[in-house]
């Protein structure tokens, strides 16, 4: 199978900060796209005040101590750019030839918010609205229960917006702490794509930073997951569908098995149009959803994702949809996948891979992934070969090592009930 050669230069350097710069210089590229990302996230989140990270990295832009949010926006939307912020960073674009201001511009929201008082009351009340909203919807209610059940107390298990009550205890004077306190420059990667020489954006990020105070860099940190089991929870809502979530803990990006999973991914539930598995069955075979989808793959971190399946069904056809996901689990476990489903779930990603790297903010991204979880910097010309290789054999190696049918939660939102939901899960495991 011919595979795709992508080139994506990298150029390393380390700011005076504390932080680490990769530069990937594409000539000719229409758009320059930068990501900084901050290590620490939500996980910072002090208790009883969970959405502060959030709500910092989200209000950066409204202001800094030499700009309004309106002069920011004017500065860069003049050459078609944005910026725009989260817990983990801030990400934007620009025309090329105007890089140099997007990179100011990000700099100075990442070194100089102001948070004005009258811009966080308003975003406060735009989350709390939205949560509040959240609360009544069933698959959302179901999501967070899923996350819940398989990660326990774990951070990972919490909403990185918080609830309605945290965020309404978030003052102004939490954001100026919590900025000052882990937006620091060893806890900072910011990658920088598009057509620019890379000393040149080293120069010029080591002079609009150097007011970064260096900090340090996040300790190691113990992290412990509820073992696979089965456990159930049900958000009860008068509706016409029930939203089903089904799985248990995944893996981490670093997984040598993680190339084989896509590939399995891609067979299971998540390929193409009609072709994968539980769309055929589920959906075209037995009328039961429209959509309907499973991965292990796509949530899989520097810590674990999650394998999680979903399903909207009908109330009437909930024993049957979790009973067909299962059914499902165990095949791909349990036979060798056919010649024709792998070819299908491999000419698919080796043919799309390099068009999901045409925009340089893919790029940006990809870097700051590559550096994360310490991916080789030939990642990206072997990725396809990998994919490429991955045998029926390979397929069923890694679903029996990385599946687990009979260890699996259940969240559910909808007319249904955490009882019928454990029976059900009771009645579908296999003997032993």
């Amino acid at each position: 199978m011919k595979t795709p050669v992508i080139e994506l230069p990298v150029a390393r350097f380390e700011l005076r900060c504390g932080a680490r710069l990769l530069v990937s210089q594409r000539p000719g590229a229409p758009v320059c796209a930068v990501s900084m990302h901050m290590r620490g996230g939500h996980s910072l989140d002090p208790e009883g005040l969970e959405g502060t990270a959030y709500l910092t990295g989200g209000l950066m832009d409204q202001g800094t101590e030499r700009h309004t949010e309106e002069q920011l926006a004017a500065l860069l939307e003049r050459s078609g750019g944005g910026l725009t912020g989260d817990a983990h960073g801030l990400s934007g674009s620009i025309a090329s030839p105007s890089w140099k201001t997007l990179l100011r511009v990000a700099a100075e929201v990442l070194t100089r918010p102001t948070y004005p008082a009258a811009k966080v009351r308003r975003q406060q009340r735009r989350v709390i609205d939205r949560l509040v909203l959240d609360l009544q919807d069933p698959r959302t209610r179901a999501d967070r229960l899923f996350r819940g059940l398989v990660y326990g107390d774990h951070w990972l298990g919490r909403s990185t917006t918080g609830t309605p009550e945290s965020i309404a205890a978030v003052q102004r004077r939490h954001l100026v702490t919590h900025h000052a306190r882990n937006w620091v420059g060893k806890r900072l990667v910011i990658a920088v794509c598009g057509a620019m020489e890379p000393e040149e954006v080293r120069r010029l990020l080591d002079r609009e930073l150097a007011t970064l105070p260096p900090g340090e860099d996040l300790a190691p940190r113990e992290h412990r997951f509820p073992a696979r089991a089965q456990r159930a929870a049900a958000f009860e809502a008068e509706r016409e569908q029930v939203h089903v979530y089904l799985g248990h803990l995944g893996i981490r990006r670093a997984d040598p098995d993680y190339p084989a999973l896509v590939v399995m991914d891609h067979v299971l539930g998540t390929g193409p149009g009609f072709v994968n598995r539980i769309s055929r069955r589920l959906r075209d075979e037995l009328g039961l959803a429209y959509t309907v989808h499973a991965s292990i793959y796509a949530s899989a971190g520097v810590l674990p994702g999650t394998f999680q399946a979903y399903i909207g069904t009908s109330p009437r056809h909930v024993r049957t949809a979790i009973e067909g996901l299962l059914a499902e689990l165990r095949r791909i476990r349990d036979e060798p996948v056919s010649a024709g489903e792998l070819g299908i779930a491999k000419d698919y990603l080796v043919g799309s891979f390099a068009l999901s790297f045409q925009r340089s903010s893919r790029r940006a991204g990809y870097l700051i992934s590559l550096e994360r979880h310490g991916l080789p910097d030939d990642n990206l010309e072997r990725l396809p070969r990998q994919f490429a290789a991955v045998t029926a054999e390979d397929v069923q190696r890694v679903a029996r090592a990385h599946l687990f049918p009979d260890k699996c939660v259940v969240a559910a939102g909808g007319p249904v009930k955490v009882g019928r939901l454990r029976q059900i899960l009771r009645a579908a495991s296999r003997p032993g």
